[in-house]
């Protein structure tokens, strides 16, 4: 059953701009449309969310998604905003980035389905690596002027930017290579339609010139609006840079961080673009949040959908166990119970200095662990005083004077956490 695609986007705030035509098309009958992801990196990250929600969601409307993995755009450039040209990949590179992407897509669509409408990948290097640059202008470049390509608003913004060095031939071409891909998949996968940001509206659009002129058919555009923070700050990005969907990169619990953090204007959009919930559902979720916006029931909701597909309901619970350390009550076992990446993800900047094997293995009384051999507290009377006023604690819990720091304190074989009173931390790290 066909289901209102540009409605279901509408709403949730996910179209900027469609082509007249394209949802009356839409609700004839199935149709395949394609989106296409950079492979220069094998994790995508949540700068990509957008587009990749939007095949999530093409798909649950009885449409079939093609992931286009752009292997021979990837080696070029493509001038929409960016001040620089990519590097060149090999193509065994190229084929790992692919997989990868593959793997992380498939946490959203249906690949493997036997449905008319189960999703595909294709890589654009497939079809362009044997093309060679005589037949692509005889065979693509005569049908478009250098003055349509030139009106284009993104060849426009480089050639008249201060800022960088102008645009090469190489990413002046880049609109051709993307409109030839409209035009291939068009003929080899009956694919009439293009989705993308709103940055992409003149390569689409050059696409589906290429399918009217050369093709004598007609094909679809459908652009989604670029995110922005209400703050004014990039989306996506984080102090330490991308936001990644692979694990390694970003770990789920800086993940499911980033969005727990969001203000709760972004998170009202955000729960709205990043989930499948209905919007009855939202409405609630938003009115139980005005009502009590300290509990910040939006925050956590968007952070715990949005974690769980990405990553996995236990990654998400693992990553609200490593919250409830720094902000909640918690115990020994809970950080015992933390990987390595995630504790140090968790006390990431708290003070720490190193201990030996042997420290440990014979073990060092808490005075000499907060003061002379850790150097938490600045001599011994502060750490008798403060062991005095029942302020310390190691791995969460209360000690006394009398207390030995002890390889059984090891949380992971090699931290052991210090604490006075409520914020102030200290990690011992064996080496």
């Amino acid at each position: 059953m066909i289901k209102n695609f540009v409605e279901e986007l509408t709403w949730r705030g996910m179209i900027h701009t469609v082509m007249p035509g394209a949802e009356e098309h839409l609700m004839e009958s199935m149709r395949s449309a394609y989106v296409g992801f950079d492979p220069t990196a094998d994790s995508l990250h949540i700068g990509n969310l957008v587009p990749i929600m939007l095949l999530a969601h093409y798909q649950r409307a009885g449409h079939r998604p093609l992931a286009l993995v752009g292997g021979a755009t990837g080696m070029i450039g493509d001038p929409s905003g960016k001040s620089n040209e990519r590097n060149l990949l090999d193509e065994k590179v190229l084929r790992h980035n692919q997989n990868s992407i593959k793997k992380q897509l498939a946490h959203f669509l249906d690949f493997e389905s036997d449905a008319d409408n189960a999703a595909v990948l294709v890589n654009n290097y497939d079809w362009i690596k044997e093309f060679s640059f005589l037949d692509f202008i005889r065979d693509v470049g005569k049908h478009i002027t250098v003055n349509y390509m030139m009106a284009k608003d993104s060849v426009k913004s480089r050639l008249s930017s201060e800022s960088t060095e102008g645009l090469s031939f190489t990413e002046f071409t880049y609109q051709l290579i993307q409109g030839y891909d409209f035009l291939h998949l068009y003929r080899e996968q009956n694919c009439s339609i293009q989705m993308g940001g709103s940055d992409q509206w003149g390569n689409i659009t050059t696409g589906t010139e290429l399918i009217r002129r050369v093709g004598s058919g007609k094909g679809y555009a459908i652009t989604c609006p670029l995110i922005t923070k209400a703050d004014g700050s990039k989306f996506g990005k984080s102090e330490g840079g991308n936001v990644w969907l692979d694990s390694n990169r970003t770990s789920p619990y800086k993940f499911y961080q980033y969005w727990l953090n969001s203000s709760d204007e972004d998170a009202e959009k955000y729960i709205k673009i990043f989930t499948f919930l209905t919007e009855n559902e939202i409405n609630a979720i938003t009115k139980e949040h005005k009502d009590a916006p300290h509990l910040r029931v939006l925050q956590k909701r968007l952070a715990e959908e949005i974690t769980t597909m990405v990553h996995s309901k236990e990654d998400l619970d693992n990553a609200i166990k490593a919250s409830a350390i720094l902000f909640g009550k918690s115990t020994s076992n809970d950080l015992k119970g933390l990987n390595e990446q995630t504790f140090l993800d968790v006390f990431d900047g708290v003070p720490q200095t190193e201990i030996t094997q042997d420290d440990i293995e014979n073990g060092i009384d808490i005075i000499a662990a907060l003061a002379e051999k850790g150097g938490f507290l600045k001599s011994n009377g502060e750490a008798r005083r403060a062991l005095k006023e029942n302020a310390i604690s190691v791995n969460k819990e209360k000690v006394k004077d009398d207390y030995t720091v002890t390889t059984a304190d090891l949380i992971n074989n090699r931290f052991v956490l210090l604490q006075r009173g409520k914020k102030n931390y200290f990690v011992l790290r064996v080496v």
